[in-house]
Formats: C-alpha cells, structure tokens, sequence
C-alpha cells in the first residue's frame, strides 16, 4: 500500500475562503501534505476551470461541499456535476449524489454549535441512518474545536497555538460513529473545514487567522493506495477516491507526530489477511497493528477497550478498530484513529 496524507474539507475564493487554487497547493506543499481534496461551497468551478490535477509533487482533487441552509452539509466526491439541492433533505442529498456516481461525508454531523457563544450554532446531519450515505466526517478541526471553547483566552490561544488546544474528538462523535458501524460499514474521515478567514486584497491576504499552511499541518486523511501515483490525473484520482471508498485510510494528527507506516490488519493462522474497510467473516482472526513511533493503543471492539498493544485477537464478531495515543505539548493527544476491520 502507498501511504498518501490528504487535507480534507477546505475552502478557496471559488467559495468563502480567502486562498486560490495554486496558494493551497503552495500551501500543502509546504507542510508536507501529499494531496488536497477541496470542497468549496455548492460548486466544483475550480474542476469546470482545468484547476484539478498535480501541482509539483502535490495532487489537488476537487469535490463539493453540498451545503443547505442551516446544516445538512455534505462533502461529495467522484463528481462531474454540481449537485442541485434546493428543497432536498439530507437523505436526498445521499441519494443524489451516490445516483451520480458520487460519493459522500456527512460534514461535521454531531455539531451542537457553542454552549458559550450563541452565535456559533450547530450544524449537524440529520439523517445518519441513510442507506446511502457512504461516510462521516469523525473529527472536524474547525467545528469540534471551536465548539469546544469556553472563552475568548481560549479562542486566542487556538489561534496562536492550536497545537495546546486540540487534543481529542469529541466522545459524542465516536460514540455515534461505533453505532453507525454496527449497522453497516460507515468510513471516516478527518476534516479541516479550513477557510483561512481574512481579508483578500488583489493577489495578497494581508490579514489571515489560521493560515492554509498553519491547519494542513493538523487533522489528515492518510489514504491507502493499491499503487503509486503516476502522474496522470485520472489514474491518480481514482486511487485516492478508491482507497476513500473502501475505508482503506486513517486519520492522523502528523503535528503530533508524522503517521506514514501507521497499518492496522487482522491475520488467520492459514494466512489470510484483511485490511481496514473489509468486511470478513468471524474466525480465528488475530489483530495486529504497525506504528511509525511509540505510542499508547488502545484496540476496541464496537466502541469498547479490548487491549493494548500491537496485538490482540479478535474476540468474536464485532466492528474491531485502534486508537493511539502520544504525549506533546504536555498532554496525552489522540495521534491515530483506524477505520475498522468488520468480523460479522
């Protein structure tokens, strides 16, 4: 498998962030993010426009962020048009976009907006239950953190150093996402939401809070490609989609630590062998995990602790997935969140 960090769910000037095509692809290079997948608001101009493709060794993948009023957000990829949701519930929305070829990530969808600011409100997904919603966005950089702000110290201290303030998602997130999973196989990604708020004025931002560069360096989508990248748009594209498709990836905190060779798989005595996303049926599985770094895991099965360490085995049917944990800043911080490996 070929290890890809991708920045998920980010905004250019085609929508409401402040930042061009070229400057976030500038941006991802320079904090060592592989690919983007932006999602500007209700359009996929920049793709209509020949935006999509390689930018020195980054790959810029364009999808859309399908955005009601007031919540039901969508992050729908493998598009080639813009999806129409006037009067559309959030279970249509999933339907259309699957009906096109798409595919799709409930935004943000245990968003309860601030308990201290009230004009921070909720923007949730109110229909998790939809057969055709493919995924969810577990852990959102910018809505789950700034919800979680109790004061203004606390909302300048993000801005200046939001490595001391992320920590871990929100419990509600995870425990919604391990009943989602013991339904049906539900992928999760990690998000940015990134908009560089700010002020553009012709070709310069002079004035920006939580730069591009600043936030690719947090919450990554490292997805697991069946082969290398070749250059070629299409080829390329549909390994990431691929790879996004079949719950072969995994989220990382790379400012924690960097997370490439990160490998969660469970084995039979006879050599089989399943992979994140794979759904098989229960046996004499033994689960093993591959870390780049020390750190403390946790292995669970549908939702609850079973282990710690490198190796455990499966303990019946169940949705079986990892946590790890490293120390930074002075704390214990979440690192790496599996997709699970489903014995049914």
């Amino acid at each position: 498998m070929h290890d890809l960090a991708c920045v998920v769910h980010l905004h250019s000037t085609y929508s409401d962030g402040t930042g061009t095509v070229p400057e976030i692809a500038r941006a991802a290079r320079r904090s060592g993010a592989d690919v983007v997948l932006l999602t500007d608001h209700d359009t996929l101009e920049a793709r209509e426009r020949g935006e999509e493709g390689w930018y020195g060794p980054v790959l810029l993948l364009v999808g859309e962020e399908v955005s009601p009023r007031g919540g039901n957000h969508y992050l729908a990829f493998g598009l080639d048009e813009h999806v129409r949701h006037r009067a559309l519930g959030p279970a249509e929305i999933c339907e259309a976009v699957r009906d096109a070829g798409g595919f799709g990530f409930a935004a943000h969808p245990w968003s309860q907006g601030s308990e201290r600011f009230e004009r921070a409100r909720g923007m949730p997904f109110d229909d998790l239950a939809c057969p055709a919603l493919h995924g969810v966005e577990l852990w959102s950089f910018a809505t789950d953190t700034g919800e979680g702000l109790r004061s203004i110290p606390q909302v300048l201290q993000f801005l200046a150093r939001p490595g001391r303030v992320l920590r871990h998602p929100p419990e509600r997130n995870l425990r919604g996402w391990d009943e989602l999973c013991r339904e049906r196989p539900t992928v999760a990604l990690g998000g940015l939401d990134a908009h560089q708020f700010g002020k553009r004025v012709g070709p310069f931002v002079p004035l920006r809070l939580m730069s591009y560069r600043r936030s690719f360096r947090f919450i990554r989508t490292h997805v697991l490609a069946e082969e290398p990248p070749s250059g070629e748009l299409d080829h390329d594209r549909e390994q990431v989609y691929g790879a996004l498709r079949a719950g072969r990836c995994y989220i990382a905190v790379d400012a924690v630590a960097p997370a490439k060779g990160f490998a969660f798989w469970a084995e039979e005595p006879g050599g089989a062998r399943v992979e994140m996303g794979t759904e098989a049926p229960a046996g004499d599985w033994t689960l093993r995990v591959a870390l780049p770094a020390a750190a403390r895991v946790r292995l669970l099965r549908d939702g609850r602790e079973i282990g710690r360490g490198l190796e455990q085995r499966a303990d019946g049917p169940g949705v079986y997935r990892v946590e790890a944990y490293r120390e930074a800043h002075g704390a214990e911080r979440t690192w790496v969140i599996s997709n699970p490996i489903y014995l049914r």
